[in-house]
């Protein structure tokens, strides 16, 4: 009896982690409720900072303004996460579903020790240049107060953020979800707690905020690293494997400069944003578009995690040949993806003043952002699309149509629009207005591309191969 329940366990185990077996979407599922949960705790992070800093009365909403100001410089800090870090997941899945194990360890080893150097480096130049930056950003002279007082603390927790971002995936990718989910609930926990004790109990505001965010980020990176170093992990991270070599240093950036460009890209759009909106409506339409930005994280992210769950399952199918795998996992991302969008687009519609009210209770500013909330989100349901057409292009390694089809949505769509929208009588609203006319031009094209190049692709491999 008790061998049998060995047993039992022993398939339960090797179902979990090997995504070849079982239904395709079942496998996606399996990985992308825990990855949700874990994104949805991660964005508590930030979401919960802005929702008390959004009710601090101030009047103005300055507070608000203050830290959506900093939001590029975040941004670029998860850009060279994804880059160094996220990067080299679908590389360390396919070699992992290959049954290259110790190649897939090189991979995650040299990525860590990217994750190091780059978190020295920005911390370091986010402290020398901290005015010039936020300055060139749109901040005025009563936000950028704020902002600094922000970022001169956040800042800190850089290495504790870029390794928590950067080194989870591989947990996931091993088939761990779970533990992967509890790396970013730890710390956001910790965040949520501290939150209005630092903030209102300690009479810190805006550096409560960022104190609060720091330390949360460093238990969820020593959770990380504990379980990655542990003895549960099929593939450990080990010490001698810490180091940068070219070969595969060149692998992963080829793989996360998709990635990186994806945010790196949001950096861009917010200073362009935010630099725009300082011009043709001042600090009020500044924070109307971090009370956007917020929302639209919350929304994105049922979807952002089925694409992210998708990742290792396509990628680890694909290294094994099981083409007709990856294809199903492709329609059914497609399908509810489509389908989660376009209630979520609904209920923004409908429901435009509770959203926004969750984010400020300043009179002037949810009066002048209910309409350009409307706006913002109109068209949100091709996002789906964007989405699973880029998830599959990094999962199986097309650096070239990932990366292209990142430029195009946010660079060579949203920022000219960005600009020039509001100097043709638009004024502010032309901002709001960028973003759907991406998501819908941008996001189609991403989409049918994909399935006019690795999706028959797939379907003349598996024919060659004679599998079902």
């Amino acid at each position: 009896m008790l061998r049998f329940a060995d047993e039992e366990k022993e398939d339960d185990y090797l179902q979990t982690n090997d995504f070849s077996k079982g239904p395709v979407w079942k496998c996606i599922i399996a990985q992308a409720v825990p990855l949700t949960i874990a994104q949805l705790v991660q964005l508590l992070y930030n979401v919960v900072d802005r929702i008390y800093l959004g009710h601090m009365g101030d009047g103005h909403g300055l507070a608000l303004t203050g830290v959506g100001l900093t939001f590029p410089i975040v941004s670029l800090i998860m850009a060279f996460a994804a880059l160094f870090g996220v990067g080299g997941v679908p590389l360390f899945s396919m070699a992992r579903g290959a049954g290259d194990e110790e190649k897939a360890g090189k991979i995650m080893g040299n990525s860590f020790a990217l994750l190091l150097v780059s978190a020295l480096v920005l911390t370091v130049s986010g402290y020398v240049f901290c005015r010039p930056i936020l300055c060139a950003f749109g901040a005025s002279e009563d936000s950028y107060v704020y902002a600094s007082q922000y970022l001169s603390i956040y800042l800190i927790g850089t290495v504790f953020s870029m390794i928590t971002t950067g080194m989870n995936g591989y947990i996931n990718a091993q088939g761990f979800p779970k533990i992967g989910m509890l790396s970013t609930v730890i710390g956001a926990v910790t965040n949520i707690i501290l939150d209005p004790i630092l903030i209102f109990g300690f009479d810190m505001g805006v550096r409560g905020a960022a104190l609060a965010t720091i330390i949360g980020q460093s238990f969820s990176a020593l959770w990380v690293l504990s379980f990655l170093f542990g003895k549960k992990v099929i593939i450990p991270l080990k010490v001698q494997k810490i180091r940068i070599t070219f070969e595969t240093t060149m692998a992963i950036f080829k793989i996360g400069m998709a990635n990186f460009i994806m945010h790196g890209t949001n950096c861009i759009v917010q200073v362009a944003c935010n630099a725009t909106l300082q011009t043709y409506g001042g600090d009020l339409y500044v924070g109307i578009m971090t009370v956007a930005n917020s929302i639209r994280e919350i929304f994105m992210l049922p979807v952002s995690g089925l694409m992210n769950g998708a990742q290792p399952v396509l990628g680890f199918n694909y290294g094994a040949g099981e083409y007709e795998r990856v294809k199903s996992g492709i329609r059914f991302n497609t399908w509810i993806g489509s389908a989660y969008t376009l209630f979520a687009w609904l209920l923004v519609i409908i429901f435009p003043k509770f959203w926004f009210g969750i984010f400020s209770d300043d009179v002037s500013m949810m009066n002048a952002g209910i309409e350009m909330i409307k706006i913002y989100f109109f068209g949100f349901v091709f996002m789906s699309f964007q989405f699973s057409g880029q998830s599959v292009f990094q999962s199986l390694g097309d650096a070239k149509h990932a990366i292209f089809f990142s430029l195009l949505r946010k660079v060579i769509i949203v920022v000219p629009l960005t600009l020039l929208l509001p100097r043709v009588g638009l004024g502010a609203t032309g901002v709001y207005m960028a973003e759907p006319v991406s998501n819908v031009l941008g996001g189609l094209a991403c989409y049918i591309t994909m399935r006019l190049t690795i999706y028959r692709k797939l379907e003349y491999m598996r024919q060659s191969d004679g599998s079902s």
